[in-house]
């Protein structure tokens, strides 16, 4: 058989088990003639009578007896297989789950969701990866659990969910000399030195657009790949960086927020961060519960 029927399979294992063409159709729910039926289909597929009538009643033939070892554990295996996946017990969940996450919401939200998840599932272990190479053939290759981060492009072959809003702020260090004016001008952010957040390496971002826009232009003393990098470069000289509002609103020992010009603050785009998955992980108990647990870390104070 090509494709072989799960149905027989089945039925032959209610049919082995009763010992009986009426109490097996009475097991399944079918018809008596519907039962007959599916026995001389069994018989034909397997080449033997399998139950053979002794008196009034059925007896298996030696096939058949050998089968009835083997068709319960069979039969169980398709129905756990084809049945929804069951509840499972997070307290003595045993998985680990590896991560991409860039190094700012790992500093944000990382010690959050660990305590979390310790504190539901302490069998549970989180790896955190970093997000320099954001290839999505991770997902798919499975060597990656999830990928979280700002993900400007999308495959419809992908799960996405939005975890939360961002926005860029300038950042400086707190005894900068901008941070006793009450208002910044235009001229004076671009006359600051500059660190510049850019996993390629590029040296220009929107804000020069807006500051080109104004006649204006800055210097870019440095170039990072990530907000946490910038912020300490920030904390010990003149120079000021865009970084990301909620990690500077967590708190960054030895900076502050520079309140840009509202033009320049206008040009600045609010992000969305989100969550990435392979669908086949979609309707996994264990892996639907960590996301909602990063979700809750992300929405939810402690």
């Amino acid at each position: 058989m090509a494709d072989p029927d799960l149905n027989l399979l089945l039925a032959l294992d209610a049919l082995l088990s009763e010992g009986s063409v009426v109490k097996a159709a009475r097991r399944l729910g079918l018809s008596e003639s519907a039962m007959s039926r599916t026995l001389a289909r069994l018989r034909a597929v397997t080449g033997d009578p399998l139950l053979v009538r002794a008196g009034r009643g059925l007896v298996p033939t030696p096939r058949a007896i050998r089968l009835r070892e083997r068709v319960p554990g069979l039969a169980e295996e398709v129905r756990a297989v084809l049945r929804p996946a069951e509840t499972i017990d997070i307290a003595r969940l045993e998985r680990s789950f590896t991560l991409r996450a860039s190094e700012s919401f790992i500093e944000v939200y990382a010690a959050r969701l660990v305590n979390r998840v310790a504190a539901e599932a302490p069998g549970v272990l989180l790896r955190f990866a970093p997000r320099g190479n954001r290839d999505a053939q991770a997902l798919r290759d499975g060597l990656i659990d999830l990928d979280i981060g700002v993900h400007s492009e999308t495959t419809p072959e992908l799960k996405v969910q939005s975890l939360l809003r961002d926005r860029l702020v300038a950042a400086v260090r707190k005894d900068h000399p901008l941070t006793r004016l009450e208002t910044v001008t235009p001229d004076q952010y671009a006359a600051c030195g500059h660190v510049l957040t850019a996993r390629r390496g590029l040296a220009r971002d929107r804000m020069d657009e807006a500051l080109a826009a104004l006649g204006l232009a800055r210097r870019v003393a440095a170039v990072v790949p990530s907000f946490p990098a910038a912020l300490a470069i920030v904390r010990a000289s003149d120079l000021t960086a865009l970084v990301s509002g909620r990690q500077l609103a967590a708190g960054v020992a030895g900076v502050c927020g520079l309140p840009l010009p509202a033009g320049l603050a206008a040009a600045l785009d609010e992000v969305v961060v989100t969550q990435m998955w392979h669908p086949r992980q979609d309707a996994d108990p264990a892996h639907r519960w960590l996301r909602g647990r990063i979700l809750a870390a992300c929405r939810d104070p402690d």
